[in-house]
């Protein structure tokens, strides 16, 4: 049986989504490359069709922020953008591309894309319950922590430190008598025989 090659991994899709202006958005350039069409087709179709893309679906990038993900090297060069800046997707415009894009592979990869979305949407969720619980947690260990460190100080204070006796042999240095290597031998030691 032949091994059926997925669409678009999803992991390739999820590398292709930016996070610009507060949503999660996927750029014209790398849909026309999941769709395998060219990118100037994909705008053309979108230009074709405003009415199906209001700006909650599709925004055009500012010169700054093209700039900004060369920089960040999102986009290998200016060049590639083809002379235009380029139109970013959020979810409900890339899912608005399938009814524009009438194809048996748009249809395939918008699946794709849309599992790819839903996934990150969890993630998203679950690490916010997360965040929840720690702040939750540092709250009740901080309290419990600010009581021990007064009862730890609250017990400094109370007592006295009170000078303590020496461990060992307490003798006085007599100044004219010998020191403990002035009473050893100076004799030569002998070899073992």
């Amino acid at each position: 049986m032949p091994r059926i090659e997925p669409t678009a991994p999803a992991v390739l899709i999820e590398r292709k989504i930016y996070l610009i202006r507060g949503h999660k958005v996927m750029l014209d350039r790398d849909l026309a490359a999941l769709y395998r069409v060219k990118a100037i087709a994909l705008r053309q179709q979108v230009k074709r069709n405003p009415k199906r893309f209001p700006e909650d679906f599709l925004f055009q990038l500012t010169r700054k922020e093209a700039e900004l993900l060369v920089s960040q090297n999102v986009i290998p060069s200016r060049r590639s953008l083809g002379g235009s800046l380029p139109f970013a997707f959020t979810e409900q415009g890339v899912a608005m591309l399938s009814s524009v894009l009438k194809s048996n592979r748009a249809a395939e990869v918008n699946v794709a894309i849309m599992r790819v979305f839903v996934r990150i949407r969890t993630l998203l969720a679950s690490h916010a319950d997360l965040i929840r619980r720690l702040d939750a947690l540092e709250k009740t260990s901080a309290e419990r922590f600010r009581i021990v460190f007064e009862v730890i100080e609250q017990l400094i204070a109370s007592e006295p430190v009170r000078p303590r006796n020496r461990i060992g042999f307490a003798h006085k240095v007599d100044r004219g008598a010998p020191n403990r290597r002035q009473l050893t031998s100076t004799r030569p030691r002998s070899s073992p025989p």
